[in-house]
């Protein structure tokens, strides 16, 4: 091998850590390939993701003609177990395995859930929308069976990523967490782009027997997706030694309020609460403001979550930067925020002038503002973890911005149809009364959090690079 060869080779293999987000966080004992084999249970999360809050809510509302108000509470059945992200993730932590694993059965468990609810979830919703001889049954049992699809498909989504993300931090080094739930971040993104694209492309011409299809297939590609990802990742312990563990000395509620009495704990949740409601509320308006105000077709407004999805890549990487190079987590979040304000302001704008161009951009900095909040204040609630307790604490970041997401799908789905049913005629107003609701919650999320930047809440963030030294805002 020529010189020449050598060294256009070894340039070749460092624009990987150059320019790759977080491909830095390899280690010889961990290597990037081994490390983005586990990051796929977050594609099949992003899959999940587009095809219950994105696909499926344009298809609800617009092709099978299932009221909005409905349609929010169906999206939102995921809520009634988000709470409980908090206890799968104390219990991982504890596991007590005879195979020797701790987060291994419950991302199985968590995908067992999945592929059972997106199994019977088409026949629900056709059920629910009285097509075919399914119009013939009682309304309750398509309520009630698509109400079961939803809970078991976002219940497992929880598990799933609960344990998973404790997983990834269990296998890197403490000064690797934050890198290493970034790359986790960005896989799921990339999960939700690729499939939003793929969802556009397959349901161009829509029919029942299609979704069908879909649906199906994205149950069995869950399965395996999360089975490659967990292979051989969990080191097996025998169980004589699991047998000698320790149990805790204390109990979950013991424990998770021990974690609320930290420093600006309550008030950081507060944060993370009022933040991802405001945000969360726009994943059930977008599409179909796209399609009932301004006449996009379903494929148009299928790929929008793909353009939400590439503004989140760009904040999830850009905030790895800064954050690597000593800016503060809480002010990261807080700039999400801000971003969020002129967002859903484009929003707006779009449907009065009937611009198109302006509707895409704001769902591009919609994209960017809630990943930059999401992993700011992911970053700062790992920061201020317990030690040994990486994955209750993930689980409580999990379990707020779980139920405040669900909740916010549920309220904007309500408040659309109450304010539209209150004006008597078309679909804007009641579109505008959830964006002002939005702008208000964004504004009082940069309100609490200012006595957080002032406090210096997240100055103890040690980027691997800058040694034991403390971040300065």
């Amino acid at each position: 091998m020529s010189g020449l060869t050598r060294k256009l080779i070894a340039h070749w293999c460092s624009l990987g850590p150059r320019y790759m987000p977080f491909a830095d966080v390899a280690t010889p004992d961990l290597p990037l390939r081994r490390l983005l084999r586990l990051s796929l249970f977050q594609f099949s999360v992003g899959i999940s993701l587009v095809l219950l809050v994105g696909t499926l809510n344009r298809v609800m509302i617009v092709e099978l003609d299932v009221p909005s108000t409905l349609v929010g509470l169906m999206l939102a059945m995921p809520l009634l177990f988000a709470p409980f992200r908090a206890l799968i993730g104390f219990r991982s932590d504890n596991h007590r395995c005879a195979l020797g694993w701790r987060r291994v059965p419950y991302i199985w468990n968590g995908s067992l859930l999945s592929f059972a609810g997106l199994s019977i979830m088409p026949f629900a919703l056709l059920v629910l929308a009285g097509k075919g001889a399914a119009g013939n049954l009682p309304d309750w049992i398509g309520m009630a069976s698509a109400g079961i699809a939803f809970l078991l498909a976002g219940a497992g989504v929880h598990i799933v990523q609960t344990a998973g993300l404790a997983l990834a931090t269990d296998l890197t080094p403490e000064e690797s967490h934050a890198k290493v739930v970034g790359l986790m971040y960005v896989t799921l993104l990339l999960g939700m782009m690729i499939s939003a694209l793929v969802f556009g492309a397959l349901l161009q011409d829509f029919t029942p027997g299609k979704l069908v299809q879909v649906i199906q297939a994205c149950a069995l590609v869950t399965v395996v997706l999360n089975t490659i990802a967990i292979w051989k990742q969990e080191t097996r312990r025998s169980w004589q030694t699991v047998s000698q563990e320790p149990q805790p000395d204390i109990s979950f509620t013991e424990a998770f309020a021990a974690f609320c009495t930290e420093r600006h704990a309550r008030r950081w949740l507060l944060v993370i609460g009022l933040g991802t409601l405001a945000f969360g509320m726009s994943e059930l308006m977008l599409e179909p403001f796209g399609g009932q105000v301004l006449a996009l077709s379903v494929s148009a407004t299928t790929k929008l979550t793909a353009l939400l999805a590439i503004g989140g890549l760009i904040g999830f990487a850009y905030a790895s930067y800064v954050l690597t190079h000593g800016h503060s987590a809480t002010q990261v979040s807080r700039n999400g925020a801000l971003i969020g304000l002129p967002a859903f302001i484009l929003v707006v704008v779009s449907a009065n002038f009937n611009r198109p161009e302006l509707f895409l951009v704001g769902n591009f900095l919609i994209g960017l503002g809630g990943a930059l909040f999401s992993h700011g204040t992911l970053t700062v609630t790992m920061n201020n973890a317990p030690a040994s307790k990486t994955g209750m604490a993930l689980g409580a970041w999990g379990a707020v911005q779980a139920s405040a997401a669900g909740l916010g799908i549920a309220v904007s789905g309500v408040l659309r149809d109450a304010v539209n049913g209150f004006v008597g005629h078309g679909y804007a107003a009641g579109y505008y009364a959830v964006y002002a609701l939005e702008i208000v919650l964004l504004i009082a999320t940069v309100l609490v959090a200012l006595p957080l930047l002032s406090a210096r809440h997240d100055s103890n963030y040690k980027p691997a690079q800058l040694g034991n030294e403390n971040v300065v805002s």
